[in-house]
C-alpha cells in the first residue's frame, strides 16, 4: 500500500489499491462509493479500478470507470489547519454521478445536503454528495482537532510538486519511455517519499537497506548525527558480505559519513574495503531501496558516464540527469543531445572535481573541467546494455 501523511507530523495512513485510507492510529478507516446512470460502483470490487501515484509521489490518484467516463480520486495529505489528508474526487465523466463516504466526522467544504442513500448498504452515518459533469467535491480528515469547515488546501498537483522539490534534492532524473526509464524515475520518487514519511528499514534486521536509506534521508537534507551509532552498528553486520547491494551500501555509508564531518571514521572504512574487488551489477534493478543506487550507477561510477552503454531504446533521445554521486561529497549532471548519430554531451559537476570519462560511449573521450560540453563518438550498432563492467576512477572512488 501506499503510504499517505506529511512530514514532522506522526499522523499516517494506507491508501488502499481502490483508494480506502486506512490511518494507522485507531482511527476508522474512510471508503468511497460512486453513485452512476447504471449502478451503484464499489471500488473495492471494481474491475475497472486503475491507481497511480502522480508522479511517483504520494498523491494517489484512483480511477473508477463509469458510464462515458472515469471518477477519479486523488489523495494527499497537507500541513493546513494541524492537518489534514484530502479526499477530492473529480467527474470526468459527461454525466451527473453522486459519490458516497461511510464516514459523517469527516470535514467538508460546505454542510452535506441530507440526502437519502439508496440502492446500495452503508455503514450508519454515512452520506453523499452530487457531483456534476467536471465537478470536484473535497473532504478531509482531519490530524487533529477538526475545523468545522475544510479551509482553503493546495491543489493535488501543487503537493505532488512539492514533494518532488524534497526528493530531487538527491538526484533527478528526465528519462525516455523507452526501458522503463519513466517509470524507473517514478520508482525512485517513491521510494524517498516512502522515507520521507519514515519507512526507514531496521538497522539489525536489514543493515544493508539501512545504510542505503539513510544516504537517500541525508541527500535530501536530514541531519546524519542522530543517526550514526545505528550506522555503525550496520556496517558492522554487512562489511564484510561480497554482494552488489554491499557495495552500494558501502558507498553511501562514505557519503554519510562525509556529511557528517567524520574524517576519520571515513578512513577507517577506507581500510577495511580496500581489498574489495567490485561485485558485478545486477541486470535487472534489484527490489526496495537498492533500486536508487541501481539506477543513479546506470549514469556514474566514480567519473565514469554511461558505464554501461545506452539502451538501445534511448539511442537519438535526449536524457537528461541531475545531481548524481561521482565521490562522497562530488555530484555530476549531464544532459545528452543528439547531432545525427553523434550524442552531445552537456555536464556539470558540482563539489570538487572528479575525472569523468565515457569508457563505453566514446572510450577517447575524458575531462576533470567542472563543466563544458562534447561530442561522443557515436555509439557501435547494438551498444546498448553493454555488460562492460566498469571499475571507478582512482580520482572518484566509491569507497574512499
Amino acid at each position: 500500500m501506499i503510504t499517505t501523511g506529511i512530514t514532522g507530523s506522526a499522523w499516517r495512513a494506507s491508501i488502499s489499491p481502490w483508494g480506502r485510507i486506512e490511518p494507522w492510529d485507531d482511527d476508522r478507516p474512510l471508503d468511497w462509493f460512486v453513485a452512476a446512470d447504471d449502478r451503484w460502483h464499489v471500488p473495492a470490487d471494481e474491475p475497472t479500478v486503475r491507481q497511480q501515484r502522480i508522479d511517483g509521489t504520494p498523491v494517489t490518484e484512483t480511477r473508477v470507470r463509469v458510464p462515458n467516463g472515469d471518477v477519479v480520486q486523488r489523495v494527499y495529505s497537507v500541513p493546513d489547519a494541524g492537518g489534514f489528508t484530502i479526499v477530492e474526487v473529480e467527474n470526468e465523466s459527461t454525466l451527473p454521478v453522486a459519490v458516497a463516504f461511510d464516514r459523517s466526522d469527516v470535514v467538508t467544504e460546505r454542510p452535506v445536503a441530507d440526502i437519502p442513500i439508496e440502492g446500495i448498504e452503508l455503514p450508519a452515518g454515512s452520506f453523499v454528495l452530487p457531483l456534476g459533469h467536471k465537478a470536484t467535491v473535497r473532504v478531509g480528515i482531519p490530524h487533529g482537532t477538526a475545523p468545522e469547515r475544510l479551509p482553503d488546501v493546495p491543489a493535488a498537483r501543487q503537493v505532488a510538486n512539492g514533494w518532488l522539490t524534497t526528493t530531487e534534492r538527491a538526484s533527478r532524473f528526465v528519462l525516455p519511455d523507452g526501458e522503463r526509464g519513466a517509470s524507473l524515475a517514478a520508482t525512485v520518487t517513491a521510494l524517498r517519499c516512502e522515507l520521507a514519511l519514515g519507512a526507514i528499514p531496521d538497522a539489525d534486521d536489514e543493515p544493508e537497506a539501512f545504510a542505503l536509506a539513510l544516504g537517500e534521508l541525508v541527500r535530501m537534507g536530514e541531519q546524519p548525527g542522530p543517526w550514526l551509532e545505528e550506522l555503525v552498528r550496520a556496517v558492522e553486520q554487512f562489511a564484510d558480505r561480497t554482494t552488489w547491494t554491499t557495495d552500494a551500501a558501502l558507498v553511501a555509508t562514505d557519503r554519510v559519513l562525509a556529511a557528517a564531518g567524520e574524517d576519520r571514521a571515513r578512513r577507517d572504512l577506507a581500510k577495511s574495503v580496500a581489498s574489495r574487488v567490485a561485485s558485478e551489477r545486477p541486470t535487472t534493478p534489484p527490489d526496495g531501496i537498492a533500486a536508487v543506487a541501481w539506477l543513479e550507477s546506470s549514469f556514474a561510477v566514480g567519473g565514469a558516464l554511461l558505464p554501461f552503454g545506452l539502451p538501445d531504446a534511448w539511442l537519438g533521445q535526449s536524457v537528461e540527469v541531475y545531481g548524481v554521486p561521482t565521490a562522497a561529497g562530488s555530484t555530476v549532471s549531464f544532459a545528452l543531445r543528439w547531432h545525427g548519430e553523434r550524442p552531445a554531451v552537456l555536464w556539470e559537476q558540482t563539489g570538487e572535481p572528479v575525472r569523468l570519462t565515457a569508457p563505453v560511449m566514446d572510450p577517447d573521450w575524458a575531462t576533470a573541467e567542472p563543466s563544458g560540453e562534447g561530442l561522443w563518438a557515436a555509439p557501435p550498432n547494438g551498444s546498448g546494455h553493454t555488460s562492460t563492467s566498469v571499475q571507478p576512477d582512482d580520482q572518484g572512488g566509491s569507497f574512499s
